[in-house]
């Protein structure tokens, strides 16, 4: 299979994996063949890129982080409490919900059994194949990429739980914001953004009083918008004030709000939004954190095209966790660009004198990425 932007697919490709939808079934299966309506509809939708079938990348496959079936468990738990937390705003200001946090903490327990299966996994592009809503989506990729960096950093027990909750919960606050502030499709206004920007302590509000979700969960919803140079906010708090669970969310939250699609501006692949939040190490985020960030990222997703350093067009076939930035190609072409009847791979792990110059998309230019999400 090969990953493809969707700009770039034609009719007559077929798929090589299922899309589906936000409560887990399939909209389009495996080996449909695409048409130009079906083509207009994916990016209605939101789909950046499709996994195509093709001859030349045959046998390449995607090891998810988590089962499709923990992901639509956990999905359908999401939804279920953002949206009573959406429909009955009032009583939640007056009492509290027990279930919320035993159902947290369920889902949490599928999402660390999951990834302590599979500790070589790396933080791969979410929901490639997925049409869901951003806020659910998005609640559901960060606790998955601070778990995973939670797990390489060697926390355990309850502090993984908590970890994983405040991640997954992060978010929680925006249920009470404004739809119309929620969902505008533009850049926000100054009094949009003042209202947007109440969700980190409203998310404190709503849970720091839940049975079972722990108090440290709350205050990284409170505090995941701080950054160490007191530039964040609500409280401008810095450094060592910042608790360290927080100070990992903030970086997976940017990271995952810059890969995610949003109408308002461009998409980044995984190696330019790392690059980003490297133009905020020692002021945005902890430099010590994002090297264990920038180790555990396939900046290179499996399937993308890239352009060698010998000129050469390949496919990233496999990932070296050793060496992120030097996984495993199928060269396809030669230096002249023209294909080769017999494909090769070569771990650039163990060929140091080839390197990848760039990705191949229709837009492989450089493009400047939000430091943050809101």
């Amino acid at each position: 299979m090969r990953l493809l932007p969707i700009s770039a697919c034609r009719s007559g490709m077929r798929l090589a994996k299922s899309i589906y939808s936000e409560e887990g079934l399939v909209l389009l299966a495996e080996g449909v063949e695409l048409t130009d309506p079906l083509l207009n509809r994916l990016k209605d939708l939101g789909l950046r890129f499709l996994y195509i079938r093709d001859p030349r990348t045959e046998g390449i496959q995607v090891r998810e982080p988590i089962s499709q079936e923990t992901r639509r468990r956990a999905m359908h738990a999401i939804k279920r409490t953002f949206r009573d937390y959406i429909d009955r705003p009032s009583q939640h200001a007056n009492g509290v919900y027990p279930y919320v946090g035993r159902e947290m903490r369920e889902v949490m327990r599928l999402i660390v059994d999951d990834l302590s299966r599979n500790r070589d996994a790396m933080m791969m592009l979410m929901d490639m194949q997925t049409v869901d809503h951003y806020l659910y989506s998005h609640s559901l990729n960060v606790c998955i990429y601070a778990t995973m960096l939670g797990l390489a950093y060697g926390y355990e027990g309850e502090d993984l739980l908590t970890l994983g909750l405040g991640a997954l919960l992060h978010d929680i606050g925006k249920t009470q914001i404004n739809m119309q502030v929620l969902l505008k499709p533009g850049k926000l206004n100054e009094e949009e953004l003042k209202e947007m920007r109440r969700h980190a302590e409203i998310g404190y509000l709503l849970l720091k009083d839940e049975p079972n979700i722990p108090l440290l969960a709350a205050h990284c919803a409170f505090q995941h918008h701080e950054r160490i140079d007191g530039s964040g906010y609500p409280r401008g708090l810095t450094g060592d004030e910042i608790h360290e669970f927080a100070k990992w969310i903030a970086i997976v939250d940017s990271y995952d709000a810059m890969t995610s699609h949003r109408v308002y501006r461009s998409t980044l692949l995984p190696h330019q939004a790392v690059e980003a939040l490297y133009a905020g190490s020692g002021t945005l985020y902890d430099t010590d954190m994002l090297k264990v960030f920038r180790d555990h990222v396939a900046i290179y997703p499996v399937g993308i095209g890239v352009r060698l350093s010998t000129g050469q067009e390949a496919v990233v076939v496999d990932l070296n966790a050793s060496s992120v930035q030097r996984p495993v190609v199928r060269v396809l072409t030669d230096e002249e660009g023209n294909e080769l009847s017999q494909p090769y791979e070569v771990d650039l792990s163990k060929n140091l004198s080839i390197v990848i110059r760039e990705v191949l998309t229709e837009d492989t230019g450089s493009r400047k990425g939000m430091l943050t999400s809101i």
